[in-house]
């Protein structure tokens, strides 16, 4: 199928297909600790940014504003998180790790962690380093064009 493409097309596709695996392999493995995808995606960025109000979760985790409502209800009724009103506006919601949730997300960013190195062992850190550049400068390039839109 990639035979017949040729320069930024090829580049495309491959790195779509290797998006895809990753994703797959990814979402495996956090699935066996019992977390979905888009909770363990909430958990994480609490892990390493602490408590935040709920409306700034959902864009950083590509959430719209009702599905991070019903993700941080359902980490609530599991007992991962807190959601308490802010002291300082009314309106906003914080929403934190609680004991539990912390346990939870250490294990499995842990566990998902040392997946993602035996997927990258593959490249040697200069490799490693200039993929992670090369990707940042197409992704922030891509997200350029898209304001200009």
């Amino acid at each position: 199928m990639t035979r017949g493409l040729q320069g930024t097309d090829r580049v495309w596709l491959v790195v779509m297909k290797a998006m895809r695996a990753l994703t797959k392999y990814a979402t495996a493995g956090i699935e066996e600790t019992g977390l979905g995808l888009s909770d363990f995606g909430v958990l994480e960025l609490l892990l390493h940014n602490g408590p935040l109000p709920v409306n700034t979760i959902g864009p950083m985790v590509d959430l719209t504003p009702g599905s991070i409502s019903i993700a941080v209800d359902r980490l609530v009724a599991k007992g991962l998180v807190s959601r308490v009103e802010s002291s300082e506006d009314r309106r906003v919601r914080i929403v934190a790790l609680t004991p539990h949730g912390k346990d939870l997300i250490v294990f499995a960013f842990r566990k998902h962690s040392g997946q993602m190195k035996r997927v990258f062992s593959e490249l040697n850190a200069e490799e490693l380093r200039g993929l992670e550049v090369a990707l940042k400068k197409v992704g922030k390039h891509a997200a350029a064009l898209m304001e200009e839109t």
